[in-house]
């Protein structure tokens, strides 16, 4: 049997365990489990990053990961629309149904920085806020976030993902070591007192790779179970909001065991989603100093 399941895989703390935990039991039944986090699938990154764990560029110091674009769409409210209908049509407004748009896109460039470094970022601390993304069409969530994730190792990771117009774009992942650096999704490394290095191999179409292999390990009965580095990429990014949404450091132990969760009482049509708007339609919007971090 197989399940594949879309990033994220949670919006919060509690998600993420139950996801951890279904990891576990995959392992036991010998499920076959793929997570959308398409890069890992990629010839491209695939080399970068092996070329980056045998010591291409040295110790690693300093990542660095942007999601930086224009936005995305929003759905005007309709007669008629129950306040759950409304979000659910608007889900990328709503932490509760996308996590905000640090962990719906930038968990690709959080889980490239994972997988580098084998393991999550042990703290986190940053700023992030509404400058633009201010309507009443616009839900509760951020348009920036700006963080540092430090690892086990001292390590930093510098992260940035941003949703204004008119500004500097780049949805990328670059490391520093101490003998070099790389430009992983572009498949470059140039390190002291080697040739520069480019990825020149063919490069097929990674969504579609993720669906082949998880199709041949059911076929051939190899083990593929992605769950675990898909909740923990997830975690990362929701590790992250609380981190901007608080302006707190926080530790990894502590935001894996929070208890807050932002699940609905009820799914269902006519039933009251998590957040609610007030008497003019606007949502309570995380204030860093004033929201806890968990």
């Amino acid at each position: 049997m197989a399940c594949s399941r879309n990033k994220p895989v949670a919006v919060d703390s509690p998600g993420v365990r139950t996801v951890l935990a279904a990891a576990q039991l995959a392992k036991t039944k010998d499920l076959k489990v793929g997570v959308g986090l398409q890069r890992h699938h990629s010839a491209k990154y695939r080399e970068t990053v092996r070329r980056i764990q045998d010591g291409a560029i040295g110790d690693m110091v300093l990542l660095r990961s942007y999601w930086n674009g224009g936005g995305v769409w929003t759905r005007p409210r309709k007669a008629g629309q129950t306040e759950m209908e409304y979000q659910m049509r608007n889900w990328y407004y709503f932490n509760w149904l996308c996590g905000d748009h640090i962990t719906e896109q930038h968990i690709h460039n959080l889980d490239v920085a994972n997988w580098i470094m084998g393991g999550p970022p042990v703290s986190a601390q940053g700023q992030g806020g509404r400058q633009v993304r201010n309507g009443i069409d616009h839900g509760e969530i951020y348009d920036h976030h700006m963080l540092e994730f430090t690892y086990e190792n001292g390590a930093t990771l510098l992260s940035c993902c941003r949703h204004i117009r008119g500004c500097w774009n780049s949805v990328s992942e670059h490391a520093n070591g101490s003998a070099g650096t790389a430009n992983v999704g572009a498949g470059q490394i140039n390190a002291a007192g080697a040739e520069p290095w480019r990825f020149r191999g063919e490069n097929p179409n990674p969504y579609q790779v993720e669906h082949d292999v998880l199709a041949a390990a059911i076929r051939e009965g190899t083990y593929h179970n992605e769950a675990e580095y898909g909740a923990t990429s997830t975690m990362t990014s929701i590790f992250g909001r609380m981190a901007t949404y608080s302006g707190q450091r926080i530790n990894w132990d502590d935001a894996l065991a929070s208890e807050t969760a932002l699940v609905p009482s009820a799914y269902a049509w006519d039933a009251d989603p998590p957040s609610l708007p007030d008497a003019d339609g606007r949502y309570a919007i995380p204030m860093p100093g004033t929201t806890a971090a968990f």
